[in-house]
């Protein structure tokens, strides 16, 4: 009895050391954060506060490291020297994947803002063409064109109420939604707002321009669309590979992760299939 005592006092011992030492960890990262006082990814805070993002990052990497260490346990990995880096080194990429994730809903965004420029502007003209002033028809358009557009169309919108001019306040969505197509429009504006000009045609030319632009968009991504396939699936290959052998042979496969020379060669092989993914992607990757 006087034993398991002891036990049971260490146990809770070590695991209210670890939270503290969990907590101070998470408290640095806080306060580094809070005294660089700006975030370098801005487009992320449309998604998440920075604060909201470090915690799921941190705690996100402190579960998969449990989650993993545990799962060594339980398939019989003794040694500490083996199941500690490796719950660590799990930690740390799911400490970048999460980052990774919101990155690629930053990009999906632009992707879409991207897809609305058309839209925009066919409706700036037609809108102009039917006796709307630009800011009415840029109105109209903004209420009715759908997001990410209408977010964006809404904050110019706002800065011209402000006293912010047209040319301006697309400058500035220039800056904060970088697109040839964007750059173009706004440009166009600028000059036949500041030197006179038929708005209405210049308007016309574009979506001609534009439309095409976008035609060939479309059939390059539909072209190349069956190499990214094809990467994504000789990536997935061998984690299936993995799977389907354990399940047939357990004890054959088990070496891989019960020793330490094992878990080097899943290293390993995980590099390889990231850097052949990567090459892939790169080569169906045409940039225009």
């Amino acid at each position: 009895m006087e034993q398991l005592f002891y036990k049971a006092l260490i146990f809770s011992a070590t695991t209210l050391s670890f939270a503290i030492f969990i907590r101070m960890v998470f408290r640095y990262l806080q306060e580094k954060l809070e005294l660089s006082g700006r975030v370098k990814d801005e487009d992320l805070g449309r998604f998440v506060k920075p604060g909201v993002l470090l915690a799921r990052r941190f705690y996100g990497a402190l579960i998969v490291a449990l989650v993993l260490f545990i799962l060594q346990l339980a398939f019989g990995v003794e040694k500490m020297r083996i199941a500690v880096p490796v719950s660590a080194a799990a930690g740390l990429a799911t400490y970048w994947l999460v980052l990774a994730y919101y990155r690629r809903k930053v990009a999906k965004r632009k992707e879409a803002f991207d897809s609305k420029i058309l839209d925009l502007t066919m409706g700036l003209a037609n809108g102009m063409k039917s006796g709307l002033a630009f800011g009415q028809a840029l109105d109209a358009v903004a209420k009715r064109i759908g997001n990410p557009m209408q977010v964006e169309m809404a904050v110019v919108l706002r800065e011209n109420r402000l006293g912010v001019d047209f040319p301006t306040a697309f400058e500035k969505l220039c800056r904060r939604m970088p697109s040839e197509d964007l750059h173009l429009l706004a440009t166009s504006i600028a000059l036949t707002t500041r030197s006179g000009g038929s708005l209405v045609e210049v308007l016309d030319e574009m979506v001609v321009t534009i439309r095409a632009r976008t035609d060939f968009h479309g059939r390059l991504k539909n072209m190349t669309a069956q190499g990214r396939y094809e990467a994504l699936m000789i990536s997935l290959a061998p984690v299936a590979a993995f799977v389907i052998f354990y399940l047939i042979d357990p004890v054959l496969m088990r070496p891989l992760v019960q020793t330490g020379t094992g878990w080097l060669a899943i290293a390993g092989a995980a590099g390889l299939i990231a850097a052949g993914y990567t090459v892939l992607r790169k080569i169906t990757t045409v940039e225009v």
